[in-house]
This record gives C-alpha cells, structure tokens and sequence, in this order.
C-alpha cells in the first residue's frame, strides 16, 4: 500500500491541482491499510472518516475518486443522490447502491481471477472449437487412423490460434450463465431466481447458436470461467473486499439537501436523506451475494452546493461526514495545465485519434494557451463548468479538421492561436452564442 504522498504523486499524474482533496482522500485510504493491521478488537471499532467533497462541476471530484480505485484496485460504484427516491415513492431504493456495490466487487474479482487462470480458459475454449471442427474417432479405431487423426488435429490447432479461421462458422452450445441475472431484481427475488434456477435445472441447458469462430471465442469466455474457476470462493473474497474496501461515491448530493431559503420543505428529498443515514452509518443490507455490512465502506459525497449548503443536510447525516474539503475552481493557467500535463492528456488524445487517418496534429505553444484563455472566458460568462469546457473548446475547434481528416492525411496540421481565435473568437464574445454552442 502506498503511502499519502506517494497516492498524491500518482494522482497529479492524472489530476491537475486539488491538493487539499487529494491529501486527503490519501490519508483516508491510508487508514484502512493501517485498520488492518490492527488487532481484530480494536480494528471493529475503527470506522472510516467518510468524506464531503464541495465545489463546482468539472473540477475533478469523480475523476479523483476513479483513479484512486483504479489505482487499488478498489470495488467502486459512483452514484447520483438525485436518482434516488424515498421508500414507498416509485424509483430506485438507496439501499441499490449498496447491491451496486457487491455486483462491481464481484465483477472486479472475477476478471482477476479470470487473468490468472487465462492459459487454462483459453485452452478449455480451443478445445470445445476443435471438438466442433474435428469430431473424436469412434472407440476402437485402428491405430493408423488414430495417427492421422492427430496430424490432423495439429494441423487445424495450428490454424486456430493463427487466426485463419476465424471468418469460418460453427455451430456451438452455450450453457446458460446463472451468474449474470438480472441485477435490478429485489436480492430476495435474484436469490429464489438463481435457487429455482438451479433446482430445475435450467444452468445446464445448452443453447445452439450458429457463430464466426472469432465471436464464438468470446462467446464461450463466461462458460470457461464457470467451469474452470470457483465461483463461491470468488463470491466470497469479492463481499470481503466490498465490505472491507468498497468506495462509494454519491455525487450530487447537494441535490437532496432542502434548503433553507427554499419557500417550502421537500419531504422526499428528506426522505432520502433519512433513508440514506442507516447506510452511511453501518447497517447489513441483502444481496444476491449474501449479505453485505456497510460499517467499513467509505463514503464520499460530493456536490456543488450552489443553491443549497452542507448545512441544509440533516445534521445526522451531517455528522457521518466529519472530513470536508472544498475543490478550486479551475482557473486559466489550472486549464492550461489540464491540457498538458496529465498522462493522457485531451491533447494528446486528439492527436492519437487523427493520426489513425495519417493526420499529424500539432499545438503550438500559443494554440494551447489560447484554448485555455477561451475555455476560462467561457465559463467565467456563461457557467461554470470546470474543464468540461475543454471538451466543447476542442471539439468546436477541430472540428472541421476531424470532417476532412482524409483531405489532410500524411500532413501534419498545425492548432495556433490564430487558428483558435478564428474558430472560438466572435462565439465566446457573443454571449448568446456561447450559451448555445460552448
């Protein structure tokens, strides 16, 4: 487990600037490494600093809360506080987040898994092919014959995995995947689902289908992995990681919280506070997985709180936030920065894209800073957007340039500040258009 500055090190790869929030995200994950190292008495009684993320759209809350689970690989679902309804009024229950939760943990362990055992579940796939393009001998077949069938059998192996025969067509049976039911079920119906299922037998029902032998590999990938890994053993270390390690990140949580200018109460926005505070503070909630205890997820809410503020949430839910940190708004040298320095940065993907088609794009210094300067007046005239603006700037820039990438094949296109100012100069100063276009 890395240490605080080495997590933040990692993110400025990624995210530009944030250093409040990035320290301390860091130092909460840093906790549950050092909570596990803890004797089991005193590890139940340490819970995780849950934390509230304030500041506007695009300025990198969720982008900080991606990485870090990428990063840990960490089970992580990101959630909108808006979707969801009070108990008894149509829409999603709260407690489905929670169930998003174990599915993800689920997935993530079972593709781990999956990449560990790859060699045998490629050779259980090539086998079934093969099985389907040469049929076995009959029993007590002369041993010439046996010989020849081997050749044979070499040969079209040989070509298998070259790839000559993809475009072929084979008929092949799929067992039904139990796994993969229906998610949006209550857990008490996906688990009378999956045991009728099993008690009469449907998960071994093969469907026919007739396919290329290149999607027929892929097809055959989840009965491989039902055959070859342990399911339950995967079930069980993917409910451990999501009850030990599980990151939930409930954006827009502004949205739920009543204001108190507001010419009226919303009892359901309330509601779903209400609902939401048994949960944040550790309760067990049923999954189609077995139940999952919520006392040692972390939780990070995040909103703009432009209408409302933190303050307008119940002070019990509140409470359960103790850690706060309020995100910058990004700034014109912030968006430079954002354009350059990340890994992959929107420059240098735009650059990836077009030199597919033999385009070579390159930005000048005065190109990038131009970008920066109208994406930075765009939102300062119009709303605030954080680098979302980027995407927009760019897209209204390049765009004919992406039209006609064949005319410009083997050129190398240059993006200067001219050519900026010609494409976003009258639209950010007219702020009608802007609002429209930008």
């Amino acid at each position: 487990m890395m240490t605080p500055k080495e997590i933040v090190k990692n993110l400025d790869d990624y995210v530009i600037g944030q250093k409040d929030a990035k320290r301390t995200i860091a130092v909460a994950l840093r906790n549950r490494y050092r909570r596990m190292r803890l004797s089991d008495d005193m590890r139940g009684e340490v819970t995780p600093k849950n934390i509230l993320m304030i500041g506007s759209t695009g300025v990198g809350k969720t982008e900080i809360a991606r990485r870090l689970s990428k990063m840990f690989g960490l089970p992580f679902i990101k959630v909108e506080a808006s979707k969801y309804t009070e108990v008894g009024f149509v829409g999603r229950d709260v407690e489905s987040m929670v169930r998003d939760l174990a599915a993800a943990a689920v997935n993530l362990v079972r593709n781990e898994e999956f990449e560990k055992n790859k060699d045998k579940i490629d050779e259980y796939i090539e086998q079934k092919i093969l099985e389907k393009l040469m049929p076995p001998l009959p029993r007590g077949a002369s041993e010439e014959k046996n010989a020849e069938y081997a050749k044979s059998y070499e040969k079209m192996r040989e070509k298998l995995l070259s790839g000559s025969l993809d475009e072929k067509l084979i008929e092949i049976e799929i067992s039904e995947n139990t796994l993969e039911s229906n998610s949006n079920l209550p857990p008490e119906m996906a688990n009378m689902q999956e045991n009728f299922i099993k008690v009469i037998g449907i998960a071994t029902k093969k469907t026919k289908k007739e396919l290329k032998i290149k999607d027929a590999k892929v097809a055959l990938k989840n009965e491989a992995s039902e055959k070859i890994l342990d399911m339950e053993s995967v079930k069980a270390e993917a409910m451990r990681r999501a009850r030990e390690e599980g990151i939930i990140f409930i954006d827009e949580i502004d949205k739920v919280a009543v204001s108190s200018n507001g010419s009226r109460q919303d009892p359901s926005k309330e509601g779903v506070q209400r609902d939401l505070l048994p949960i944040v503070e550790g309760s067990s909630v049923s999954t189609k997985f077995g139940n999952l205890d919520t006392d040692h997820i972390l939780f990070i809410a995040a909103g703009a709180f432009h209408i409302s503020k933190p303050s307008d949430l119940i002070p019990e839910l509140q409470g359960r936030f103790p850690l706060r940190v309020e995100l910058e708004s990004l700034d014109e040298n912030a968006l430079y920065e954002i354009l350059t320095k990340p890994k992959n940065s929107l420059l240098k993907q735009y650059c990836a894209l077009l030199a597919t088609e033999g385009v070579e794009l390159e930005f000048s210094e005065s190109g990038i800073k131009a970008l920066a300067k109208y994406a930075a007046q765009a939102n300062a005239q119009v709303e605030d957007i954080g680098a979302r603006r980027l995407h927009t700037i760019m897209e209204k820039v390049l765009e004919d340039i992406s039209f006609e990438a064949d005319e410009h094949s083997g050129k190398k296109v240059v993006i200067d500040e001219n050519l900026v100012s010609e494409k976003l100069g009258v639209i950010v100063s007219n702020d009608d258009l802007a609002k429209y276009i930008l």
